[in-house]
């Protein structure tokens, strides 16, 4: 059923839902009491509305609608709208309020769709036809819809959502870049000053000697605090909920292993109906694909839903969240295998008044390569003591991209942003500043495949750290003046956001500082010195310290492979933590450049032909 437009006059409403006729030359035009020539054309796409819809449509758009707005309705699907305001910033807050509200009226959680509701912007211009303004706006709101996490999309900003950069460079010119950023430039100012009379590098390597203690200060601090276990109570037996797990996959990279993991999650024990929904996105038909459709007719309920137009994770989660039933969602990649008992742990947490729980992430495929195995206890300090430590240290944890559990409601107001490189980390930021709790659980278990070459580490590990810096550069500052944020949580939030990105460069001061000293300030240096020896041991102990606390909590899948800890522990302190500070900085760099390219990281796994198959065979 087509929305039918009503005609009211600018004196009985603030704006106005006009004619197609009006609407082009209100666009082309700036007549008096139509829109000032300055603002925006926008466009809003909507899933195919009925009879139940039209009137809900009409009243929001309404209600939208302010003095100098035009509205015009082409069809059931497409609103364009005429937007006086004369800042995007509050146009596009405006069109997001709108997106919300369309979305509440017009999404079912019973209809089998994909699109959910989109918002495009264009500023006004002069030159720019009324047609060409509509077309780009359009252009806008499709891909909108397609991220599905109505945030509308400015036309301008559009062409960088595919990681086109704008300046080009190679790796090796932004390493170039990086070292002469951090110590070059650093090492011309020290020489420039004291040539002036006036040498800072005693304050500046007392600073940085200071960040370095303090921070390694932090990290036994929260090595410690994340020891001990925390149980949730057991929630009464009716009480648990439907569920819903969502598997997020691109196909093609995936293929091998994505049976193995729909048969580890036809295996979760909970007393409800849970629902599992495969997500994913592929280029073209797979082979694949016709047996997870056969798995489908054979386990009505499993879903395999494939994502049209789909780049993204977060694309693939936002499109079927109209599909979702559970009253809690966990979400998970689709190299994951969580443990049998997960999603009741999850609920119970859940139960007890958390909003968003994660969980721990443990590799299993650490025989592969010695990559591997440096990563398996990796994770084991990341996620077995450091992230549940930082949440109690901080007041609140963050959703790490797979094996977090969200109550559905949650999910479905925070949603993920394909924008963003790492969308899980803008989403924990974006649901902590809205008041919601997300803690970390090192015993809610799912098992996960690791890199086994450097080339993919390298890859994966550069996307996290420009993701991170994104979200630091665009949530720190909403977060630090949020009313919903107690004052120890916002100093939480000032580490893990602003700390986390300064760090990378501090932590390279110390030698310009000695290059300095050996070649320009005729000092003679004394290694001895018992504060300098004294820093650097504890500087130097803490990442030893957390491996050993890491393995006392370890899981005894990698707790028993007791020579990989070691092994790990000699690797951070000769170049992992070194490569991984210089992918942080050289990640800002990429991010600066507007160099946004997602590489996917390869699953590289025997292929083993699961039960399934073989039961079905």
């Amino acid at each position: 059923m087509l929305l039918q437009p009503v005609f009211h006059s600018t004196r009985v409403f603030p704006g106005a839902i006009v004619s197609r006729r009006e609407f082009a030359r209100a666009t082309s035009t700036a007549e008096p009491g139509a829109a000032s020539q300055q603002g925006f054309v926008g466009s809003v796409l909507l899933p195919a509305s009925d009879a139940r819809d039209a009137d809900a449509v009409l009243s929001e758009i309404r209600r939208f609608l302010r003095s100098g707005d035009l509205a015009c309705v082409e069809n059931s699907r497409q609103v364009l709208l005429l937007i006086k305001n004369r800042k995007h910033g509050s146009a596009a807050a405006r069109m997001e309020k709108l997106l919300r509200r369309l979305e509440a009226r017009t999404s079912r959680p019973s209809r089998n769709v994909v699109m959910t509701v989109g918002g495009g912007l264009t500023a006004r211009a002069e030159g720019v036809a009324a047609g060409e303004l509509e077309r780009r706006a359009v252009a806008a709101a499709e891909l909108s819809a397609s991220h599905g996490d109505l945030v509308p999309v400015c036309f301008e900003d559009s062409a960088l959502e595919g990681g086109n950069s704008k300046y080009s460079l190679g790796l090796g010119l932004q390493v170039a870049v990086a070292l002469i950023a951090g110590v070059a430039i650093p090492l011309l100012v020290y020489i420039a000053l004291a040539r002036a009379g006036l040498d800072v590098t005693d304050w500046v390597y007392l600073f940085v000697v200071a960040s370095l203690v303090m921070t390694a200060a932090l990290i036994c601090v929260e090595s410690l605090l994340g020891l001990r276990r925390i149980d949730p109570v057991d929630p009464p037996l009716d009480s648990y909920p439907t569920a819903t797990a969502v598997i997020a996959a691109y196909l093609p990279n995936e293929a091998e292993t994505i049976l193995e993991t729909i048969e580890a999650f036809l295996r979760i024990e909970y007393p409800s109906p849970i629902q599992i929904i495969l997500a994913y996105n592929a280029p073209g038909p797979l082979y694949v694909e016709t047996e997870l459709f056969r798995l489908a007719r054979r386990y009505p309920h499993f879903r395999p839903v494939r994502v049209r137009n789909s780049v993204s994770k977060a694309q693939n989660i936002n499109a079927v969240l109209p599909m979702i039933t559970g009253e809690f969602v966990g979400i998970f990649d689709a190299d994951h295998h969580p443990d049998p008992n997960s999603f009741l742990r999850a609920w119970a947490w859940l139960h007890g008044g958390q909003d968003i729980v994660q969980g721990r992430c443990v590799i299993r495929n650490g025989d592969d390569s010695w990559v591997s195995r440096m990563i398996a206890v990796e994770f084991e300090s990341i996620y077995g003591v450091s992230h549940p430590g930082r949440a109690r240290l901080h007041g609140f944890g963050i959703f790490g991209g797979s094996n977090g559990y969200w109550r559905t409601e949650v999910l479905k107001q925070i949603r993920l942003r394909g924008s963003m490189l790492t969308e899980d980390i803008d989403s924990s930021i974006r649901a902590l500043t809205g008041g919601f709790r997300i803690m970390s659980d090192p015993w809610l278990i799912s098992r996960e495949l690791a890199p086994v070459t450097l080339r993919p580490l390298w890859n994966q590990r550069m996307r996290w750290a420009q993701g991170w810096f994104q979200v630091s550069m665009k949530r720190l500052w909403p977060a630090l003046v949020s009313r919903k944020l107690t004052v120890r949580q916002k100093l939480g939030v000032i580490y893990l956001l602003g700390w986390h990105e300064m760090y990378p460069w501090l932590s390279l001061q110390v030698l310009p500082i000695l290059i300095f000293w050996t070649f320009f300030s005729h000092r003679d240096l004394d290694w001895t010195i018992p504060i300098f020896v004294l820093t650097s041991l504890f500087t130097f102990s803490a990442g030893p310290l957390q491996v050993a606390l890491s393995w006392a909590v370890a899981c005894p899948s990698i707790r028993r492979n007791s020579r990989w800890f070691p092994f790990y522990a000699v690797s951070s302190i000769v170049f992992f933590t070194g490569m991984k500070n210089l992918i942080g900085r050289v990640a800002q760099i990429k991010e600066f450049l507007g160099e946004r390219h997602w590489k996917i990281t390869p699953r590289v796994q025997r292929r083993v032909l699961p039960q399934l198959d073989r039961e079905a065979a």
